[in-house]
């Protein structure tokens, strides 16, 4: 079965299958995808060759819960895949998925990493490290969030939009430790600190250290490795340290990436078999090396690259505190004038 719908226009659209499979398959599974086909495909295509499972990918940047609350019972969407908490969430509270019970996904994942209902699911994690300049900034490994703040960083500090999903976690982390007063403070901080007004993605964050622009930066763990594969920002990655902060007290902030079952899934038997395997230690590698996320099972070894930066102490806050907590999070953002 192909996904094929008259409103599919701007939306990429892959079936995956290997070469072995035949041209009608007997069994199917359909995902709708945020995470970029690269990321995905050789995931599913490694699904496909141990169980003769063909998946069909649809993949779009945005609107697949709003295509999920459309279709309704007719949708043909198994699971859906994501990035980020704030949208395993979005589509929990929007009444499009349903729980699931499984002895294999609730004893691999952490309690802290699932959706206390069954609805989502963690499978990797990523850590929100703090970038910090090798020939500025002497003591790096000591870094902490609540350093950003310090005046010693005044006009020191690059960081994307504060509304971006990963900045708004990390407040909502910060919400949950501190309370909405010290978060508040904190955040006018940083804002003080600022070197230039919030812009660009967490790539850009490293490059304008490298420049001289800012001495230490918010970016998730995996771009350091995207950085190093590329030879043009190889020299940014090169010009920086990566710290991950708390390590002291509560540990690193982590964001995952996840999955969930869609409430009508026409192949539920199939899904939870995707998910379930998602989960195994040949998935878990094949995450792990290819883009350097930390897999979610404790047993699977890290990508070489991530070895090089040492083990770390991740903040165990259940990431369902920190998807209640983001709206009051987003409020902050507007209350402190962060982006302006």
């Amino acid at each position: 079965m192909r996904l094929i719908h008259p409103a599919l226009a701007g939306i990429a659209l892959t079936a995956l299958a290997t070469a072995a499979a035949p041209a009608v398959a007997a069994e199917e599974v359909n995902v709708y995808s945020y995470r970029q086909p690269f990321l995905v495909e050789p995931l599913f295509k490694a699904f496909t060759d141990e169980t003769g499972v063909k998946v069909n990918v649809l993949f779009a940047e945005k609107g697949l819960v709003e295509r999920l609350e459309a279709e309704g019972r007719n949708t043909p969407g198994d699971l859906i895949f994501t990035v980020d908490i704030g949208r395993l969430n979005d589509v929990k509270e929007a009444g499009v998925t349903q729980p699931v019970k499984s002895e294999t996904l609730e004893s691999v994942i952490p309690t802290q990493y699932r959706d206390p209902a069954g609805h989502w699911f963690a499978l990797t994690t990523r850590a929100r490290v703090i970038y910090a300049s090798k020939e500025r900034v002497a003591d790096w490994q000591n870094l902490t969030y609540e350093s950003l703040a310090d005046p010693r960083f005044k006009g020191k500090v690059c960081t994307r939009s504060g509304k971006h999903s990963y900045t708004v976690a990390l407040i909502a982390s910060m919400i949950a430790h501190h309370g909405r007063e010290k978060a508040a403070e904190w955040l006018k901080g940083v804002k003080a600190n600022l070197a230039r007004k919030p812009q660009g993605n967490d790539r850009s964050q490293v490059q304008a250290i490298h420049d001289g622009i800012c001495d230490v930066s918010l970016g998730n763990n995996y771009y350091y490795g995207a950085m190093m594969a590329k030879p043009d920002q190889k020299p940014w990655a090169e010009a920086v340290n990566v710290s991950f902060p708390n390590q002291a007290n509560r540990g690193a902030h982590v964001n995952i990436s996840g999955i969930a079952l869609t409430k009508h899934a026409p192949h539920r038997a199939n899904a939870v078999r995707l998910m379930e395997w998602l989960v195994g230690p040949h998935a878990q590698k094949i995450y792990a090396e290819q883009n350097f996320e930390y897999p979610i099972r404790s047993d699977v070894a890290w990508a070489p690259l991530l070895e090089t930066l040492g083990t770390f102490k991740a903040d165990e806050l259940p990431i369902a505190k920190i998807a209640d907590l983001r709206n009051d999070a987003a409020r902050l953002v507007d209350e402190v004038g962060f982006d302006g």
